[in-house]
């Protein structure tokens, strides 16, 4: 998906993903962050913010609870090179073979509906769903971004009530191609727009206390909305939350 703004400045990125564990490990070189006030967006931030508020910031409960139509890749895990580990956390009680959790700027890509919303994840090419299943708490799916160019970003057939959007480009490929999706989401309560976001990967595992291995476990991701709110994404159960609690 083509965000209308600025590309977040990457020196060199080398992706993998795999499913399941242990986690692949991506490398991640990241250059100074940018400034969020340099950023393009269609609208201003400020008018999304404002959407965002008049949206509840929380999208409103349905009934249908989605069962995914893809395997959510999970247990990948963004990992800063040397050059950047200035912006990696080092105020840590793991043990010494434990991953440190890695702490970065990303871009992303937000949108509300009716019944969840959808994240897109810059350096992977991700949309991450996001089911609402009762206020504040739901289910996470992964699926990869598939939009080219020159598709259609819209279907201009489709005309939504007043106050609601249609999604467009990446977003409204996979809306509209999964009836699940669609029925589950709903109409989009904002357009999409896109800022930088700060994020956390804490991996998951354990480390032998005899011989100090350590063995890679599921972990959690934690996401920011242009609204402020914290998301957390585990690993575990393929389930996300608003909020810092464990």
């Amino acid at each position: 998906m083509r965000l209308r703004l600025l590309a977040l400045p990457l020196c060199a990125l080398i992706l993998a993903a795999c499913q399941g564990f242990p986690p692949t490990v991506v490398y991640v070189v990241v250059t100074a962050t940018p400034n969020p006030n340099d950023i393009a967006l269609d609208a201003t931030r400020d008018t999304a913010v404002t959407l965002v508020a008049q949206a509840g910031l929380v999208a409103a409960p349905v009934n249908t609870v989605m069962v995914p139509i893809a395997t959510a890749t999970l247990g990948a895990t963004i990992v800063l090179t040397p050059a950047a580990t200035a912006v990696v956390s080092a105020a840590t009680a793991l043990p010494p073979t434990f991953p440190t959790p890695v702490i970065a700027q990303i871009t992303v890509a937000e949108q509300l509906f009716e019944g969840g919303r959808m994240f897109w994840i810059q350096p992977t090419g991700q949309i991450w769903l996001l089911m609402t299943t009762q206020e504040g708490t739901g289910e996470w799916s992964i699926y990869a971004d598939d939009f080219v160019d020159g598709e259609p970003d819209l279907d201009s057939t489709l005309v939504p009530p007043d106050g609601r959007y249609q999604p467009e480009r990446g977003f409204g490929k996979l809306w509209r191609e999964s009836e699940a999706i669609n029925q589950s989401l709903g109409w989009g309560v904002t357009p999409e727009f896109g800022y930088v976001s700060r994020y956390e990967y804490h991996a998951g595992g354990s480390v032998d206390a005899a011989t100090g291995i350590y063995t890679p476990g599921p972990g959690y991701h934690i996401l920011f909305s242009l609204g402020g709110e914290q998301f957390r994404f585990d690993e575990t159960d393929s389930t996300w939350r608003l909020g810092d609690g464990v």
